[in-house]
């Protein structure tokens, strides 16, 4: 029994260290299987020799760290309490082993009663969490089951259009497919790739040798992206970019920085268009006064609009 009281302590020990930073020891794969090993081995060697109490207490731990394994959540202070509820519980009945007067089987199965609260609130929450992962992650980027066969079907669609020609009709059917595809997600990169797209197909100065393998590309990859849920890599290459005439909105937040595609600036100098690239400032209210100095009303509704369709 001796050598089972000093590997337990060990393994106690182990534990106890995963669990001074849950986030950290969920975030080395190596360590929480470390911790995992640890609550089985105490679990294995109590069974062997008898110790029931010891047994349920490191399974009921065994098996949150099991879900918490293969369900990764961010931990919070409330599951880190509970997890330590029952380390105590463990660590109580391991250290009532060197007891003087022995080991009170009775006693330590009321111990395990008291317990079993703990025991099943750790379970319940560890649950709560994962739901809410969940359906966070379902809340947040939706795309339609649809997607991957119309992004192939307009691709195609989109390349017999650039073969036909360059046309404004021609041009206003490819910005067309922009908009349709741009409906099979509410992802805000996903919807501003698309829009950035629709942007150089209306730049009349970008021929179609130029457009069409460039926009085919990257709604390509981006729609690939896209269905395998890793939207946010989704970002109009730089060569895009270029050829739509865009103003760069800078707009650094806790979650990323999004660059998204705006309404030209035109003026009239010796009958030509002029294309202006202005600088939007990261404060809310700044930014605003730029854009109502660079825009007109019809502008800054369109602004708007694209802003809203970004957002939801």
């Amino acid at each position: 029994m001796g050598f089972f009281i000093e590997e337990a302590k060990e393994h106690l020990d182990t534990i106890e260290q995963g669990m001074l930073n849950l986030e950290a020891t969920l975030a080395d794969s190596e360590q929480m299987n470390e911790v995992f090993r640890a609550a089985h081995s105490v679990k294995g060697g109590a069974a062997m020799l008898g110790f029931d109490s010891i047994h349920r207490t490191a399974h009921h731990l065994e098996d949150a760290f099991k879900i918490l394994k293969d369900n990764p959540v961010k931990p919070d202070r409330q599951l880190e309490n509970l997890f330590l509820k029952v380390f105590d519980v463990l660590k109580e009945l391991v250290e009532a082993l060197q007891s003087p007067f022995g080991f009170q089987e009775a006693q330590a199965e009321q111990i395990v009663q008291d317990a079993q609260p703990a025991f099943v609130e750790v379970e319940a929450y560890l649950h709560h969490l994962i739901k809410n992962r969940s359906n966070k992650a379902a809340s947040a980027i939706k795309v339609s089951a649809e997607a991957p066969a119309f992004i192939n079907a307009a691709l195609r669609k989109m390349l017999q259009l650039f073969k036909q020609g360059d046309t404004p009709v021609c041009r206003q059917q490819l910005s067309t497919l922009c908009k349709r595809m741009g409906q099979l997600s509410n992802c805000s990169a996903w919807r501003g790739l698309l829009g950035v797209s629709e942007g150089a197909i209306a730049n009349s100065q970008s021929s179609y040798s130029v457009l069409a393998p460039l926009i085919i590309k990257e709604i390509k990859l981006s729609g690939d992206l896209l269905v395998a849920g890793r939207s946010s890599e989704i970002t109009p290459s730089s060569k895009l970019r270029q050829l739509a005439p865009t103003v760069a909105f800078a707009l650094t937040t806790v979650a990323q920085s999004t660059t998204f595609p705006a309404a030209t600036i035109a003026s009239e100098q010796n009958g030509s268009t002029r294309t202006q690239q202005i600088s939007i400032p990261s404060e809310p209210r700044a930014a605003a006064r730029a854009l109502l100095d660079a825009f007109n009303k019809k502008q800054l509704i369109e602004i708007a609009e694209f802003l809203m369709k970004a957002i939801q």
